[in-house]
C-alpha cells in the first residue's frame, strides 16, 4: 500500500496480536519505522512482585480464566500431545528456560522450506541481532545436574559434545539494582541473578531477559500501545476484500467478569499469538471474514520429538534447584540432544502427576509393567512419591530430536483437535531418552519418573508446539510467503511459533527472533513508502540496519 493512498481514519497502522518473540519484535521495529502500533496481549503485565515463590500457588502461576486463575503459565491437552505455553506481556519469555541456541545446520536445509531460501546464510546476521536484544551470554556455572551430565557424556565418550548453554540472564552482582546494562540507558534498571532456579515460574529477581524487558520496553518508548487481558475475536477486512483497505480488529476483555466487547481500525495486522492462538484464531476467520486464507492454515504442527523425565534422587543431601533452568547440554547424537531442566526448591506441583518410568505399546503392557514396578520397588517409589522437597531433589532431563513428523490442526465441534499429518505421531516413549534418563539416574541414586497422562495415554508433552501457519512458494504450500506475509490478504503478517516450517531440534525462542527481525526489515519506514505494497524489496543489513 503507498503512502499516498494511505487511509489517515484508521486508528493504528498495525495492530499486532499476542506479544511474544514475535509479536515484541514487530512492535518495536515497526514503532521505530514510524507506524502507530497497537499490540493486543491476552494475559496480564506482570512485574517481579507478581510471581509465585513456588509452582503451588496454581493462583498465580495457572492460566484458567474459569477458575479465575490469572498466572502465565498454560496447559493444553490434545489426542496427540500436551502443551506446556505462556500467557501475558512477553508470551513465552515469561515462563520458558532462558536458552537461546541457534539450530544445526539440518534445520536450515530441512526439504519443508530449503527451496525457499538459503536459510543459514539469511538469517545468520538476524541471529546475531536477536541474540544481542535478548542479552544471550554463555551460563557461567555448572550445577550439581550439570556435573552429572558431564560424567554421563564422558561415560558415552562424548564430553566434546558436552556445554554450557547460551541463556538470556543478567549475571550481575546477585540482588544488586543497577541501571540498564544492555540499551545505553534506555532500557530498565536490572538486578543480577541468584541462581534460585526461578526462571520458569517467573523470575523474581529481575535477573531473567523476558521481552518485557527489551523488545516491549523500547517499543513503548517508541510510541507502541500495549493492551493487555484483551483476547482477539475477529478480524474483518474493510471495503477490499483483500485487506488493501485496511481492517477492523474486534476483541473482548479476558480477565473481566463482563466479556466487553470493543474494536480498532488498521492498515496491517501481525498474528503473533503463537501456535495456540494464532492457528486457532485463523481457523475460525477462514470461515468467517477471510475465507482467502490457505487451506494449509493448520497443517504441519510439528514439535522438537521431545521427551521430559524427572529423575528424583534418593540422597536426602542432593541440591538440583540451584542455578539457571538450563544451564548445560549433551549433544548425544548428530540429531539429539539432552538437558538437564530445574525449578525452584519447593516447587513440588508436578509430583502430583507422577508415574514410574515405563514404556509399552500399549495400555495394558504399560499399566501391567508400572504394577510391576510399584510392587517390585515399594519402598523406592514410597520415597519418591512422599520426597520432602521435590524440586530440590528432582533433576528434569529434556530430550530433543530434529527428527520429523507433522500433525494438523482443525475445529472440531468441542475446539481445536490433532490429527496425524504426516510421519508417525509424537509418542511419550522414546527408546533413548528412557536408556539415558535410566543411566542418568544410576550416578545420582535416582528414579525416573514421568507424567501420567503420558504412562496411561502415551500423549508425550512439549514445551514446543510449532508450524500450522509454514512458508510456502505459494497458498497450495503455506499460508505465508518466504517475508512472513499471508497468501490471500495485503499487510498482514504471521510472526510467532507458527510461522517455524521444519524442525529446529532445540529450543525455537531465537529462531523466532530472528525470522521477525528479518520479516520487519522488509516493511519500509512509513515516510518512504514508496513501493505500491510499502515493501522494501532491496537487500537489508540486521547489522548495521542499512539497506
Amino acid at each position: 500500500m503507498s503512502g499516498s493512498g494511505e487511509r489517515q481514519d484508521l486508528d493504528y497502522d498495525y495492530i499486532i496480536v499476542g506479544s511474544g518473540f514475535g509479536g515484541s519484535v514487530a512492535a518495536l521495529r515497526l514503532a521505530e519505522k514510524g507506524y502507530r502500533v497497537l499490540v493486543i496481549e491476552k494475559g496480564r503485565r506482570l512485574g517481579a512482585q507478581d510471581f509465585p515463590r513456588t509452582n503451588w500457588n496454581l493462583k498465580r502461576w495457572f492460566w484458567l480464566p474459569a477458575l479465575r486463575f490469572f498466572g502465565f503459565f498454560k496447559l493444553t491437552w490434545f489426542r496427540h500431545v500436551t502443551v506446556m505455553s505462556g500467557v501475558g506481556v512477553g508470551g513465552g519469555s515469561l515462563v520458558y528456560a532462558n536458552t537461546l541456541p541457534v539450530p544445526k545446520q539440518e534445520f536450515f536445509s530441512a526439504p519443508s522450506w530449503a527451496h525457499l531460501g538459503n536459510w543459514e546464510k539469511e538469517l545468520e546476521g538476524f541471529y546475531v541481532l536477536a541474540s544481542k536484544m535478548l542479552g544471550t551470554v554463555t551460563c557461567p556455572r555448572l550445577e550439581t545436574g550439570d556435573k552429572a551430565l558431564r560424567v554421563l557424556a564422558r561415560q558415552m565418550g562424548k564430553e566434546a559434545d558436552f556445554e554450557p548453554t547460551r541463556v538470556a540472564v543478567f549475571f550481575g552482582e546477585p540482588e544488586r539494582t543497577v541501571p540498564d546494562p544492555y540499551f545505553g540507558g534506555k532500557g530498565p534498571e536490572r538486578s543480577g541473578c541468584t541462581f534460585c532456579g526461578g526462571c520458569m515460574i517467573g523470575c523474581r529477581q529481575n535477573a531473567k531477559n523476558t521481552l518485557d524487558k527489551n523488545y516491549l520496553h523500547l517499543a513503548e518508548q517508541q510510541g507502541a500501545k500495549i493492551q493487555p487481558e484483551t483476547e482477539v475475536t475477529g478480524v474483518r477486512p474493510l471495503g477490499n476484500k483483500d485487506g488493501s483497505g485496511g481492517y477492523c480488529v474486534e476483541w473482548r476483555a479476558s480477565t473481566s467478569l463482563f466479556r466487553t466487547k470493543s474494536s480498532s481500525t488498521c492498515k496491517g495486522v501481525v498474528f503473533s499469538g503463537g501456535v495456540l492462538g494464532t492457528v486457532p484464531l485463523l481457523l475460525k476467520l477462514k470461515r468467517s471474514s477471510l475465507p482467502n486464507l490457505s487451506d494449509m492454515t493448520g497443517s504441519r504442527v510439528r514439535t522438537n520429538s521431545e521427551s521430559l523425565i524427572g529423575v528424583t534422587a534418593l540422597d536426602k543431601k542432593a541440591v538440583f534447584s540451584d542455578g539457571v533452568a538450563i544451564s548445560s547440554i549433551l549433544h548425544t547424537d548428530a540429531h539429539s540432544h539432552l538437558e538437564p531442566v530445574r525449578y525452584p526448591a519447593g516447587s513440588g506441583f508436578w509430583r502430583l502427576l507422577g508415574s514410574p518410568l515405563v514404556q509399552g505399546r500399549t495400555v495394558a503392557a504399560r499399566l501391567a509393567r508400572l504394577a510391576l514396578d510399584l510392587l517390585r520397588h515399594p519402598v523406592r517409589n514410597l520415597k519418591v512419591y512422599f520426597v520432602r522437597d521435590w524440586a530440590k531433589r528432582t533433576q528434569i532431563l529434556l530430550f530433543m530430536q530434529t527428527l520429523d513428523s507433522t500433525l494438523r490442526f482443525s475445529l472440531g465441534w468441542f475446539g481445536m483437535r490433532t490429527s496425524t499429518e504426516q510421519g508417525s505421531s509424537p509418542t511419550a516413549f522414546i527408546p533413548e531418552a528412557g536408556a539415558l534418563a535410566h543411566r542418568y539416574a544410576g550416578l545420582v541414586n535416582g528414579k525416573p519418573m514421568v507424567l501420567l497422562t503420558e504412562t496411561l495415554l502415551g500423549i508425550p508433552t512439549t514445551a514446543h508446539i510449532l508450524g500450522g501457519c509454514v512458508m510456502g512458494r505459494d497458498r497450495n504450500e503455506g499460508v505465508i510467503d518466504r517475508d512472513n506475509r499471508v497468501f490471500g490478504y495485503e499487510n498482514m503478517y504471521v510472526c510467532d511459533g507458527s510461522m517455524i516450517s521444519a524442525n529446529p531440534g532445540v529450543n525455537p525462542s531465537l529462531t523466532i527472533t530472528a525470522l521477525a527481525e528479518r520479516a520487519m526489515s522488509r516493511i519500509a519506514p512509513k515516510e518512504a513508502e514508496n513501493n505500491s505494497d510499502g515493501f522494501v524489496k532491496e537487500h537489508y543489513d540486521p547489522s548495521t540496519g542499512s539497506r
